[in-house]
């Protein structure tokens, strides 16, 4: 395990790749490299047959920069430390800080793999690899690059013994924010291997550790309680809370009184333009039904009038 420290202070266990699985991963990359180059030079010295010779090593040499050089640098670059074989093999090259690789670290490493893997076999970077500490060849040394190991055998995580039934709730109302992170940690670890222990030795840690436990949380110890039974509770009832905190219904958050906003009214949609030499489309009007008519009432006959009869009489003036 390399303990690489980043920038933020932040420690980070990686797994640098050994011999072994840094030259199968090397390997298999060359296999690839060199399968390509040799096909594009058979194509290309047909194609350059009619040349001089000075055009055709020309062609040569850059054939080979390009397959054997550039195309490792490239592959690195776009990849952030993953080749074919790397991939196969669970490798990946990052930076010493623990961040991926970018341009400059690829072609320092291209640069220097030329002299140790091609021009020499090889050798330099066995024998740089095996007296570094962290296996790294002089392209790592140079370029700040170390190959790590991605693929890492998952560890099984061992669940916390359940406390007696007896003890379950009983420190509801113990104070836990003093608690540092640590002392749970290796409460936790303890709980998790107390039974791979000696009992002698078990019984004093899990003592040491409930004093610990008592001094921050500031309550007294309970009577005749033991101390890994101890621990089990209150390590239970911590789980507890952080399940209650992580699962609270979204109702008991800092809007749960106010009401949702009504939905508004959906707008009506406008009719789309009628294309050039199409017929407009017409919108369909809904059949609304006539309401009934109010019933009138009866109106009774009127009497005609008689007109007055003419005759010689004339009203005085």
């Amino acid at each position: 395990m390399s303990d690489l420290v980043t920038g933020d202070a932040v420690v980070l266990g990686l797994r640098p790749a050994r011999l072994p699985s840094r030259g199968l991963a090397i390997l298999l990359d060359l296999a690839v490299y060199v399968t390509g180059y040799v096909l594009i030079s058979v194509g290309l010295t047909v194609a350059t047959a009619s040349l001089d010779l000075a055009a055709q090593a020309a062609v040569a040499v850059a054939t080979f920069l390009l397959f054997l050089v550039g195309v490792p640098i490239a592959v690195e670059t776009l990849s952030h430390g993953r080749s074919l074989g790397k991939l196969a093999c669970g490798l990946r090259v990052v930076r010493d800080d623990g961040g991926p690789i970018r341009f400059r670290h690829a072609l320092v490493r291209g640069s220097m793999g030329v002299v140790e893997l091609i021009l020499t076999f090889g050798s330099i970077a066995c024998i740089a690899s095996l007296v570094s500490a962290r296996g790294r060849r002089l392209g790592d040394v140079f370029a700040g690059t170390l190959v790590v190991r991605e693929r890492v055998p998952g560890t099984r995580v061992m669940p916390v013994p359940p406390p007696p039934p007896w003890l379950a709730g009983r420190f509801a109302g113990l104070d836990l924010s003093a608690v540092p992170d640590g002392l749970w940690l290796a409460i936790r670890q303890y709980l998790t291997r107390m039974n791979q222990l000696d009992p002698q030795v078990g019984a004093t840690m899990a003592v040491r550790l409930a004093d610990d436990l008592v001094a921050r949380t500031g309550a007294p110890p309970p009577a005749g309680v033991p101390a890994a039974a101890f621990l089990m509770a209150v390590v239970h009832e911590r789980q507890t809370r952080d399940a209650a905190r992580a699962f609270r219904p979204a109702a008991a958050g800092p809007g749960a009184g106010y009401a949702p906003a009504p939905a508004p009214a959906p707008m009506p949609m406008p009719m789309p333009m009628p294309m050039p030499g199409t017929m407009p489309v017409v919108a369909p009007v809904p059949y609304v039904a006539p309401a009934p008519a109010a019933p009138v009432a009866p109106v009774a006959p009127v009497p005609p009038v008689e007109a007055p009869r003419a005759g010689g009489f004339a009203p005085p003036a």
